[in-house]
């Protein structure tokens, strides 16, 4: 990088604060106060007879809002009325009715795990099925042997959503001598339909065998057109009903109270692990060495598609930005170098060498194992959701959460924060990002272009702000996932599309 590039970044950019912007614009969180109204009575005074007429009527009309309760509160038990929708019941039985059950093995890392179960508490309750507490994935890269019990509340799961559907930590007994002697049904749901593929062909594969087995949760329902009701099922298990250990929950809050105590802090969600590099392919600024052992792994799993080339890829901003890359892209946003930074991430390939440019632009940088005292983190060692259940935790607490690349957990924290109010969330355009970096490296750009041109990008919908989802029809993969930005469960405000 040329010698003018440190001088021109000495002079800071305007508009440099942009934690205070739009404090006076803050939209409306998720609770509203109800203030209680009084009723002031009239000076006018009735005549005896009216009073005593209306002291007949009040009692008849208690009863007969009484009984209009009893009656709505009965067809409530009853019937549960959903939006129409083509192939499926406009109707659905309530909850005491019991078609089956239905057993989970998830895959992926801890964010597609936990969207993925929060997807089949939908499914099971629209399909009014029993759901056995799901089973984590223990085979894949990370190969964390931890359980349900082991990362989630299990009781406060099941007993939190126990009044919209039965949740058993277990089959009961009859059901699993049945299945001594006759095979469990198991099967993978394709990817991203809508509810008449539940209803139509799984709905009666339950009724048949009374137990199913989905080998897979992941992207096993529709971004959009399923029910208003079915999404809010969906943002209720995630939001409220599926939390973390107490211990994990108390680590977790540790963290963050460490960092508020110092003040604001930034949370950079950096995916510059070796699996990440191996799975995208993207290998530039590795060495020779490093592109031969990434490249190695990335052998190992041959259902991973053909790549293409590295630059071609970084160029059209299919790489998770390198350490250094960020730190160009948050100078140039204005962020205060003396912000706490908190590194969200395993372990960075090329380690600390890696992040030398990014702790030189930003001196106040922390991670887990320098917050908090041995004795808490070694009890997570070796357990990789344990690991990412505290980065999910002080990400979501963080006052701008920056994710260097999409994924399940930047979509997750990112859908999260929109839920608790619209919390500062920067999804950088990295196509935009490395292309100003290039220009500025040979001289094209100057250091304040490059400021005006980055802040300008990312004022609107790139800031958290209220915004529709993207939806593309018959092209689920390249629509804004539901996670990221579940509208029908965001809070009303002046701004928002839902308003």
């Amino acid at each position: 990088m040329p010698q003018k590039e440190k001088d021109d970044r000495d002079e800071p950019c305007e508009s440099a604060d942009l934690l205070e912007k739009e404090k006076a614009s803050k939209p409306v969180g998720k609770a509203e106060t109800l203030h209680n109204s009084t009723v002031t009575p009239s000076s006018n005074h009735s005549p005896p007879q009216s009073r005593s007429k209306l002291c007949l009527l009040i009692p008849a009309i208690v009863v007969v809002a009484f009984i209009c309760t009893m009656e709505s509160a009965t067809l409530k038990d009853r019937f549960v009325v959903l939006k129409q929708w083509p192939n499926i019941p406009s109707v659905v039985p309530a909850i005491r009715q019991n078609n089956g059950y239905l057993m989970v093995s998830c895959n992926g890392g801890l964010n597609q795990m936990r969207t993925g179960i929060c997807d089949m508490v939908a499914i099971a309750r629209f399909l009014n099925v029993t759901l056995i507490v799901p089973e984590l994935d223990n085979t894949s890269y990370w190969h964390d042997q931890s359980t349900f019990e082991d990362i989630f509340d299990t009781d406060y799961f099941i007993g939190s959503l126990a009044d919209e559907i039965r949740i058993l930590k277990e089959l009961p007994s009859e059901e699993k001598r049945r299945l001594e002697s006759q095979p469990l049904t198991s099967m993978e749901p394709i990817l991203f339909p809508n509810m008449s593929y539940y209803y139509n062909t799984i709905l009666p594969q339950i009724q048949k065998h009374k137990v199913l087995h989905f080998l897979k949760a992941d992207a096993r329902i529709a971004n959009n057109g399923p029910p208003e009701e079915f999404q809010k099922t969906r943002c209720r298990a995630c939001y409220e009903a599926l939390r973390f250990t107490p211990h994990i929950e108390e680590v977790g809050r540790k963290i963050v109270r460490r960092l508020k105590q110092k003040g604001p802090f930034l949370v950079i969600h950096l995916r510059y692990e070796m699996d990440m590099l191996s799975f995208t392919g993207c290998t530039l600024g590795l060495s020779h060495d490093e592109i031969v052992e990434v490249m190695t792994l990335r052998k190992s799993y041959p259902w991973w598609k053909s790549i293409a080339d590295p630059r071609k890829k970084r160029k059209a901003g299919l790489c998770p930005l390198m350490p250094d890359e960020i730190a160009l892209g948050l100078q140039a946003l204005g962020i205060d170098r003396n912000i706490q930074i908190y590194i969200a991430s395993g372990e960075i390939y090329g380690g600390e060498a890696r992040i030398a440019k990014l702790a030189e632009a930003f001196p106040n940088m922390v991670r887990k194992e320098t917050l908090l005292d041995s004795s808490d983190l070694s009890q997570f060692q070796n357990h990789s959701n344990a690991m990412a259940a505290l980065d999910y935790i002080v990400a979501v607490e963080s006052d701008i959460f920056v994710p260097t690349f999409g994924g399940n957990m930047a979509y997750a924290v990112e859908g999260h924060r929109r839920y608790l109010g619209f919390r500062r969330t920067i999804t950088v355009d990295r196509k935009l990002l490395v292309s100003l970096i290039d220009q500025y490296k040979i001289g094209k750009r100057s250091w304040s272009e490059f400021c005006f041109i980055m802040k300008a990008a990312h004022a609107g919908n790139r800031m958290g702000k209220p915004k529709e989802r993207l939806k593309i029809p018959d092209q689920p993969f390249k629509e804004d996932y539901f996670y990221s930005n579940p509208l029908e469960c965001l809070p009303h405000s002046p701004t928002s599309p839902l308003s």
